[in-house]
């Protein structure tokens, strides 16, 4: 549990940048009028934003983030382990993924509200949105809006399970043993082409999901919320104006995090397992006969 907290919190401050301009890229799919604009104005915006911050624009929302690792990451990685623990499956697999992406949504949602809250008003501040605010206007709701953007979170997260928590390192060992053989690759290389062919497959799934959360999650606290089906419908007419570059803002941008993301998240989960280990052997915690394995 630890090295995947650790791996998180490395990922987590990593990717942070990434992270924050692709939010700025497919929230800015509508100008402050409300029109849907092309994606490459949007682009254009959300890069006018980095020149103008680049330092509170790559941060941004990382605070809510690094919060996440143990606040959100601690149900999940829970969840996923332990289901996994009392089915006897040595690796997390399908059922301990679909556990853990229904069970934690819950938890993980105010984090992934409160750090896309954070950006949500830079073009018209210039400066991320301070937490506290946005606590104080979803109090005087009970804190309902925390929650918005939970089902589609639920599809992300399983996806995410799916591929990143269970596909990923499976794919790594296939990888990094096939590599190893033919051109003598080291485990950094080879994980790094496993999330090179995990990552797109990811964020094709994933896009539209993500999509759908930020049209959720960063309208205003204080106005009416905007329902899933309205924010499909969003989607929809985003379609019908420019096409699958429509739907899929964001698509390289995610891509390309995801790579990072991955790679980040299991080099470190790995650094700290291999650095725990070798505390335990060289302390004796280990039994000989099983540190020999």
């Amino acid at each position: 549990m630890t090295a995947y907290l650790g791996g998180s919190a490395f990922q987590t401050v990593m990717d942070n940048p990434i992270t924050a301009y692709r939010q700025l890229v497919q929230q800015y799919a509508k100008d402050l009028k409300g029109n849907t604009v092309d994606p490459k104005v949007a682009v254009t915006e959300a890069r006018a934003v980095f020149y103008a911050h680049p330092v509170s624009a790559s941060l941004s929302g990382v605070g809510p983030r690094l919060v996440g690792v143990g606040f959100k990451r601690i149900p999940k990685f829970g969840i996923l382990l332990g289901i996994s623990f009392f089915i006897g499956d040595a690796e997390p697999g399908v059922i301990a993924a679909f556990g853990a992406s229904i069970g934690s949504a819950f938890f993980i949602n105010p984090i992934r509200m409160i750090e896309k809250q954070q950006r949500a008003y830079y073009k018209q501040t210039g400066t991320s949105k301070p937490i506290t605010e946005i606590l104080k206007e979803s109090a005087s709701q009970s804190f309902r809006p925390l929650f918005r953007g939970t089902v589609p979170l639920m599809g992300h997260s399983l996806a995410s399970a799916l591929l990143g928590l269970v596909g990923q390192p499976k794919l790594q060992k296939w990888v990094q043993r096939e590599m190893h053989d033919k051109f003598g690759f080291g485990r950094s290389v080879s994980g790094l082409i496993a999330s090179s062919i995990v990552s797109p497959i990811y964020v094709f799934v994933t896009n539209p999901l993500s999509r759908l959360e930020v049209i959720m999650q960063t309208s205003s606290i204080q106005k009416k919320s905007i329902g899933v089906g309205e924010a499909i419908g969003q989607v929809i007419e985003d379609s019908k104006k420019f096409g699958l570059r429509g739907v899929f803002r964001g698509q390289g941008i995610g891509i390309a995090k995801a790579i990072v993301s991955l790679t980040l998240f299991h080099e470190g989960r790995l650094f700290l397992q291999d650095g725990f280990k070798g505390y335990n052997e060289r302390n004796g915690y280990i039994p000989e006969k099983a540190s020999a394995h």
